[in-house]
């Protein structure tokens, strides 16, 4: 009797021939077989554009230069607190960390696609047992009434990409990760922009609310005045009323003021990741002035400066990639498939007699479908065009947003000196008129009027600066915030893991300086209390707990 030795030993024979053509397999993925690029040759649509911008700022440098804009441009303004709430919102926004996760996602979806390509293998084992009843109808007089099985199989297939429909797959999907990545740099400009905008918009509205205060205590002091003189006989009631009515709707204003600023607080609040009521920011008087110049790029440097350009662009190289796809449907499909095992009705499956076996090849060629090839091809070229007329869209809108910041910061500029001006002129209107009144030589009205006037020119002039402050971060935006095309990954970096490996796969390896926080401890520590900043700083002001 054969030895139980002896059975093994063919048995792992036999099994590792069938591995070892499973492997061979796999490795006929890698070498260099024929295979044809069906996709069209892609070249990105080389645009004619000015040489040099018609829009002029002050921001901007007279001269053109090859500098490039610094990626924290947001601390061009010498601003702690802004620097600290920029700081808290790329460490802690909840949007952001979205966009890193959807650029991890396409990573993986890369992945799926490319494993397709690669030899599928499988490996099973099973076992039933059946007892049919006694009095079965149509039973055969001696046949058993029970019936067990044993079975240990594996099964491997493969089929070469002669027509590179699975490499073009693979690729639009490296493209597709690389455009999530260009979206992921809009998402960070974008959250830098908003908080420096609000931010600008905040301390505005401190302005104005400290001009409001300051012109409440001389709408006291004037209605003192009048006051003064209607017990003298001098002035009458008409006058006390106006003074009352300008003060009274001064302080109407002010209160609509702290409304909008405690609005405009939460607002930053919750794109720092913190509840709004945990939150608050000091008022300060005094409205910063922008004082720095930019580098001034040429127009042609924009197509490589703005992420949404890149990201556009990346989404027509995927187009043209899918045209191959669509071609491929119109050659041969080949596939090899191998499967075999071992099966018995009992345990003893180690018998030669109990193996089983199956190859074969398949060749398959779609001939009439009724136009389904031709339309899925027709659609994929319309579906190229029109990304690269979306393209195109984008980049005219770069030039249009630039161009208008240009246009914008240049007569802001001129716009509040000119209003410094007026502030001074109805200042000095104000106290003489002032002046002249306690003489009794201009009337309640020429005195309201005068205080009136400096107050909405004083306010027009805190508006204008904030509006130049906001139009100055939309002008770094349009010009792309610092960023550059070559922040994107490389296709040798958007791979996720190894084919083979089977650790450390929480996460993977960052690439295009994009990174996300796999573990869950980490996350609820640093983000889920929404009452402390992730990032520590002085600057910060949250409020305690009672």
């Amino acid at each position: 009797m054969e030895s139980i030795f002896s059975r093994l030993y063919r048995f792992g024979v036999r099994l590792g021939g069938f591995l070892f053509l499973a492997i061979s397999l796999a490795a006929c993925s890698s070498l260099p077989f024929p295979a044809f690029d069906l996709s069209p040759k892609y070249q990105e649509p080389q645009f004619v554009v000015p040489d040099s911008w018609e829009g002029t700022s002050s921001f901007v440098k007279a001269n053109p230069s090859d500098d490039v804009l610094r990626p924290d441009w947001w601390k061009l303004y010498d601003d702690p607190i802004l620097d600290s709430l920029v700081e808290q919102a790329m460490a802690a926004n909840p949007d952001l960390h979205a966009a890193a996760e959807r650029f991890i996602q396409a990573r993986y979806a890369m992945m799926k696609a490319r494993s397709r390509y690669f030899p599928q293998m499988g490996f099973g084992f099973g076992g039933n047992n059946n007892r049919q009843s006694d009095h079965t109808l149509f039973r055969a007089p001696g046949e058993p009434d029970s019936d067990t099985q044993v079975l240990m199989d594996g099964i491997a297939s493969w089929e070469p990409d002669f027509w590179s429909k699975l490499r073009n797959a693979a690729q639009a999907k490296i493209y597709r990760a690389e455009e999530r990545a260009a979206d992921y740099g809009l998402a960070r400009l974008i959250l830098q922009a908003e908080i420096a905008s609000n931010y600008f918009t905040l301390r505005g509205l401190d302005a104005q609310i400290a001009i409001y205060k300051q012109s409440i205590d001389l709408y006291n002091y004037s209605l003192t005045v009048v006051e003064t003189q209607f017990e003298g006989k001098i002035a009458s009631a008409l006058d006390v009323a106006r003074a009352e009515s300008l003060l009274y709707a001064t302080e109407s204003k002010l209160a609509l003021m702290h409304g909008e600023r405690k609005v405009m607080e939460q607002a930053i609040a919750i794109l720092l990741n913190l509840a709004p009521a945990s939150f608050k920011l000091e008022p300060v008087d005094n409205l910063l002035a922008a004082n720095f110049s930019l580098p001034q790029t040429v127009p042609s440097t924009l197509l490589e400066r703005r992420p949404d350009i890149a990201a556009m662009e990346r989404r027509m190289a995927q187009a043209n990639r899918t045209i191959g796809i669509a071609r491929a449907a119109f050659f041969p499909n080949v596939s090899f498939r191998l499967g075999g095992g071992l099966e018995d009705s009992g345990l003893n499956l180690l018998s030669l007699a109990n193996s089983f076996w199956a190859y074969g090849s398949s060749f398959s060629i779609p001939l009439f479908q009724g136009g389904y090839r031709r339309a899925q091809l027709q659609q994929s070229w319309s579906v190229y065009r029109e990304t690269e007329n979306l393209y195109r869209s984008t980049v005219l809108n770069a030039f249009r947003e630039v161009e208008n910041n240009l246009t914008q910061t240049h007569w802001i500029t001129i716009a509040a000196e000119r209003q410094d001006a007026a502030v001074e002129a109805a200042r000095k209107t104000q106290n003489l008129t002032m002046e002249l009144y306690k003489g009794a030589l201009a009337s309640s009205l020429e005195l309201i009027y005068s205080q009136l006037g400096t107050l909405t020119a004083s306010i027009d002039s805190v508006q204008i600066k904030t509006d130049l402050l906001k139009a100055s971060v939309a002008l770094i935006r349009a010009l792309g915030g610092g960023w550059n095309r070559d922040q994107l990954p490389a296709d040798n970096e958007i791979q996720p893991f190894g084919v083979l490996q089977y650790t450390d796969l929480d996460k993977p390896a960052p690439a295009g300086e994009i990174d996300v926080d796999a573990n869950p401890a980490d996350r609820n520590n640093k983000n889920n209390n929404l009452t402390k900043p992730s990032v520590e700083s002085s600057y910060l002001k949250v409020r305690k707990s009672p």
